[in-house]
């Protein structure tokens, strides 16, 4: 355990977070008149979520960096262990059974936390593989490859199973970035991306081709979540008509804070970015997309100048993650990318979400402390 009393946390990344945190209560609040009263009172709960979520971050802080690594495979296990109770005793809400109830508190997913669980798998493992090899061998490379492959296999079918393709997304978009900065042969990224854009291909072939064939091999639920996929360019939906009508309306300021004329289903967690552009309009549009676009170079940059390399990959990795989901969530609300319920970070409603990037700002604030006490 460490005293991170003697270290100051940094402030480009705390104060972002605050912010965040308002904004988020703030824009709940204002969207109150159009959520379903069965949820609830959401302000205190996401209050309550991120008041959890710092005092989690504030433990990895005493835990420190160098345990955590330390225990990833405890970690991976235990998240593997969390993805397989749910076809059990997971709740199912939407058709989807991605969350355990817990009486009081309400659902936690595990798939969330999973998220960063393999971010520091990864990171351990590639921080070891190019500590073990300095001048890897192609051979020595692809069973890296391999080894990292079925790590990131097991929770992304189990997770795809709930189902939930967004997560998996994820996943996959998580282990390319980190792989990239790796240092690992880019010829390896040629090869995956073309068994990966042949197995889209076969799919896609089969789906446009015989739809009953394609139900057939695949499931009803896998053919409803690509016919969505595919669905997406032609602008049409409820969500997404509401969502445009709500933007465009707004004008330069918005319509109001807690002013609604325009409803859409999940407005606290997928469209919560459109409620905000219907309340502040064009200009508190930007601004919020520049504290993002902040908060995300400091997140880089930081990424950069670590000296430790395990620190860097994991920093990636969470950079990644946040960064694609932002431009997924709000590229949706826009209709420029398909809906896939992605979330926006630290914006959104969602415990499970809030507090998994906790955890890893958390892991953050560490690397932050280690790299100004390497500069002093």
């Amino acid at each position: 355990m460490k005293n991170i009393s003697r270290y100051k946390v940094d402030k480009t990344i705390l104060i972002p977070i605050i912010i965040f945190a308002l904004i988020s209560i703030i824009t709940l609040y204002g969207a109150s008149s159009i959520l379903p009263s069965y949820m609830g009172n959401l302000v205190e709960k996401q209050s309550l979520w991120y008041i959890g979520g710092f005092i989690l971050a504030y433990i990895v802080m005493t835990i420190g960096n160098t345990h955590i690594y330390r225990l990833s495979w405890v970690l991976y296990i235990l998240g593997i262990i969390s993805l397989i109770g749910l076809f059990f005793f997971g709740v199912t809400i939407n058709e989807s059974t991605c969350w355990y109830e817990i009486k009081g508190i309400g659902t936690i997913q595990p798939s969330e936390f999973m998220k960063i669980i393999l971010i520091i798998t990864i990171a351990s493992l590639i921080s070891k593989f190019n500590g073990d090899f300095p001048n890897p061998s192609i051979r020595e490379e692809f069973f890296f490859l391999i080894k990292i492959l079925i790590i990131v296999f097991i929770p992304s079918i189990l997770t795809f199973m709930q189902p939930d393709t967004g997560v998996v997304m994820i996943y996959l978009l998580i282990t390319m970035i980190m792989l990239f900065i790796s240092g690992i042969r880019y010829r390896w990224f040629a090869i995956i991306f073309g068994i990966l854009g042949g197995f889209v291909l076969l799919v896609l072939g089969i789906y446009f081709i015989s739809q009953d064939l394609f139900i057939n091999i695949f499931g009803t639920s896998f053919f409803l979540r690509v016919d969505r996929l595919l669905d997406w360019s032609n602008q049409s939906g409820f969500q997404l008509e509401q969502s445009l009508s709500a933007i465009g309306s707004a004008g330069l300021l918005g319509h109001g804070w807690n002013v609604n004329p325009i409803y859409f289903p999940e407005a606290q967690t997928d469209f919560i970015f459109a409620v905000f552009a219907s309340h502040f309009g064009f200009i508190g549009s930007v601004l919020l997309l520049g504290l993002i676009t902040f908060f995300d170079i400091r997140l880089i940059t930081m990424a950069v100048k670590t000296n430790k390399l395990v620190n860097k990959y994991m920093i990636a990795g969470v950079a990644g993650m946040l960064i694609y989901q932002q431009i997924q969530n709000i590229g949706m609300t826009f209709g420029l990318l398909p809906i896939t319920g992605i979330t926006l970070p630290f914006i959104s409603y969602g415990g499970s979400s809030l507090l998994s990037y906790m955890i890893a700002m958390g892991l953050i604030f560490n690397t932050s402390n280690e790299n100004m006490r390497y500069t002093n």
